[in-house]
């Protein structure tokens, strides 16, 4: 028969394979039939009245070093951790977390107290015991759920489950008239405790709900729960209702402020963008001033070619009109001596 074990050597110093032979010796008479640890998580757990453990081998009793080295297959060491669970958080998965692996092969009873027990020892919870048997067959550490558990183990119950540990913080839990309920329970040696996760509990999270009431009040009746499904005056309703509108209206100047924003933002780019244009079309326009005319306004005679075109144009328009004078002259001359001969005659 196959045995779980972890290390090579136990604690003792003790090779583990010979402590698990000694234990295995014991257990291999009759063959276990106990409900086995979840192998996959495709469904929630079972509750304890649907599947109780109908093994007719034995149950013999474990020491935590026993357990420690390991056990046959077949024989998990089944550990058992209660509590109410309400408003189920990360410190009670942690918890439990740590209840399964206490052992290399354990079997996790969860035993939740229904709300008539709760109610009178406790107080009054928010989930009803329904919804908190459900919300433990959903977590990946729980094998089994026992529904109505007890406050206070007795004998009875431990043999009926066939527990081998009871797994709970070390803190005395003081209740039911006694100073620490597992009291009898590490006694006989049966309690191994957990740690507790420090700034998480039901209580942390109902505190912060009662010290924001008003704006969890004011949340859900966003969300379209009405003043009597919250409990809420006639007037607190109205007050709510118009803090939400305030704050709508806060909301709606934010966003026009941060638009405005990013609008002048944009502007400011656009601005910063022509006016680095128009300073390099400025100095663009200089450069070629001074190339044209030089520093003193002067003309240098370094101009484009479309200037010197125009040059050479106007030199030609010049040089034709020169040649119409020079053509113009000796008839001019002519002209002018007939003019004297004429008076002459006279």
């Amino acid at each position: 028969m196959p045995v779980l074990t972890t290390d090579a050597e136990s604690e003792t110093g003790i090779p583990k394979s010979l402590s698990n032979e000694l234990l295995s010796e014991t257990m291999e008479e009759i063959e276990h039939t106990c409900p086995q640890p979840r192998l996959t998580l495709i469904a929630p757990a079972p509750f304890a009245d649907e599947i109780s453990c109908q093994c007719q081998a034995p149950h013999e009793k474990l020491t935590i070093t026993q357990a420690r080295l390991g056990t046959p297959v077949d024989r998990p060491v089944r550990v058992y951790a209660d509590g109410i669970f309400d408003l189920f958080h990360s410190g009670h998965a942690r918890a439990l977390m740590q209840a399964k692996t206490l052992f290399p092969n354990s079997y996790l009873l969860v035993g939740v107290c229904s709300d008539d027990l709760t109610h009178k020892f406790k107080g009054f919870t928010v989930m009803n015991e329904t919804e908190r048997y459900e919300a433990l067959r959903h977590c990946r550490y729980v094998d089994e759920v026992i529904r109505d558990a007890p406050w206070t183990l007795t004998p009875e119950f431990l043999e009926k489950h066939k527990i081998d540990f009871v797994a709970h913080d070390d803190i005395p839990y003081s209740s039911a008239g006694s100073d620490d309920v597992y009291k009898h329970i590490k006694e006989a040696g049966m309690f191994v405790p957990t740690q507790r996760t420090e700034g998480i509990s039901t209580s942390d999270i109902i505190t912060r709900i009662v010290r924001d009431y008003d704006v969890y009040a004011r949340r859900n009746l966003q969300r379209g729960y009405t003043a009597k499904e919250l409990n809420v005056s006639f007037i607190n309703e109205k007050k709510y209702r118009f803090q939400n509108q305030v704050d709508k209206m806060k909301e709606k100047v934010k966003n026009v402020e941060e638009k405005s924003k990013e609008f002048v933002n944009k502007v400011e780019e656009k601005s910063h963008d022509l006016i680095q244009k128009w300073e390099e079309k400025s100095r663009e326009f200089i450069g070629n001033f001074l190339e044209l005319f030089g520093p003193d306004g002067a003309w240098t005679g370094q101009h484009s070619s479309s200037g010197e075109e125009r040059e050479a144009e106007g030199l030609k328009r010049m040089r034709h009109q020169l040649a119409k004078e020079e053509d113009s002259a000796p008839a001019h001359e002519e002209q002018t001596s007939s003019n004297i001969s004429e008076r002459h005659q006279e």
